[in-house]
């Protein structure tokens, strides 16, 4: 018999306040967010994503973005597939000015967590794109498409204004 019976156990804790967390986050209160990614990351201090989402909230409530940068980077060290960890810092980048950093990041993401829309779309936000080769078609066309894909080959990334 286990000794947690009529009481939640410290992992179910954690994701209680994890929830909360992402609840308080997404209902645009980042300083509740931050209290109860605290609270889950004292019960679970390794879990990568309590790392992250304190990061990212401390750099959105207290605009603390050294603090916020070192726990998204440390729960990347942990996870480096998943890409919301990378969404997450390169929003810390964004929030701190440091456009480029984030652009980077979210490309190491591309990479190491696959071809993630989130991240595509992260970057479509910040502007990386550039213009269709040509411009009198659409830019799924298809010889928009071959002719970046060249573009791309010959030029390298496209680099956001900073």
């Amino acid at each position: 018999m286990s000794h947690w019976i009529g009481t939640t156990s410290p992992a179910d804790a954690g994701m209680t306040d994890f929830k909360e967390c992402l609840k308080q986050l997404r209902d645009g209160h980042p300083d509740d967010a931050l209290l109860a990614a605290r609270r889950a990351l004292g019960v679970a201090p390794k879990n990568p994503f309590y790392l992250s989402y304190t990061g990212l909230l401390a750099a959105l409530a207290e605009r603390r973005y050294g603090d916020a940068e070192s726990l998204c980077q440390e729960a990347l060290g942990m996870r480096h597939n998943h890409a919301q960890l990378y969404l997450n810092l390169a929003e810390v980048y964004q929030q701190g000015g440091r456009t480029q950093d984030a652009i980077e990041v979210l490309e190491k993401g591309l990479i190491s967590a696959g071809r993630d829309f989130r991240i595509r779309r992260a970057l479509e936000r910040i502007g990386t794109r550039r213009d269709p080769v040509f411009s009198f078609l659409h830019r799924s066309h298809p010889l928009n498409r071959v002719a970046g894909r060249l573009r791309h080959r010959l030029n390298g990334p496209a680099k956001a204004a900073a």
